[in-house]
């Protein structure tokens, strides 16, 4: 495969990533999230909400990917230092405690949300969002919650370092437990050898 000067040989031909007001997108972001997570409408209203408060979170940022020719979001990460009394915290700490792994609640950058559009996946567009967002990190680790089954994107978590901190962790709302998860940073880069 050819690299075109000056694209990034880590994403697919015509996808650039780069900072993403998410709160202004935040449609967009949750129709990408939508299609990726299958979420209904309801459940995109409630979190049209969350995304909003997030974003107005010390530390809170976001990244977009976006097609080069007519600017679509086809995958968007956002995170933000972890802080102990986030709900997402007081849900997961009893879990991380009976496992021995509460600490990692300090001193974490936490993935909130990671997605990218069907069409896209299983090209480094998922992997590229989370190395770069946590690569600005002033955390020394990361932590994330991802469904507790095996699948892609539990796998790209793997092969970034991520390992499985609890298990079975219930949230209120969800119908099928999570395993959170975390990494030491900066989180490794695959490198990948194109000819120029």
């Amino acid at each position: 495969m050819l690299h075109t000067p000056g694209a990034d040989p880590r994403l697919p031909a015509g996808v650039v990533i780069r900072p993403l007001d998410l709160a202004e997108r935040v449609d967009e972001a949750l129709e990408v999230q939508a299609v990726a997570f299958g979420l209904s409408d309801e459940e995109v209203g409630i979190r049209r909400h969350i995304v909003q408060r997030h974003m107005k979170l010390p530390g809170a940022r976001a990244l977009g990917a976006f097609t080069e020719d007519d600017g679509r979001l086809v995958g968007f990460v956002y995170g933000m230092p972890n802080d102990r009394t986030h709900w997402w915290s007081t849900v997961v700490e009893p879990y991380l405690r009976a496992g021995g792994a509460e600490g990692w609640l300090d001193g974490s950058f936490v993935i909130t949300e990671l997605h990218v559009h069907p069409g896209f996946q299983g090209r480094g567009v998922g992997r590229e969002l989370i190395t770069r967002i946590t690569d600005t990190a002033g955390e020394t680790r990361s932590i994330l919650s991802a469904i507790d089954i095996e699948s892609p994107a539990r796998g790209l978590y793997r092969s970034l370092g991520y390992h499985d901190l609890a298990r079975r962790v219930y949230f209120p709302s969800a119908a099928q437990p999570y395993a959170v998860m975390g990494a030491p940073l900066p989180l490794p880069r695959r490198v990948h050898l194109r000819s120029v």
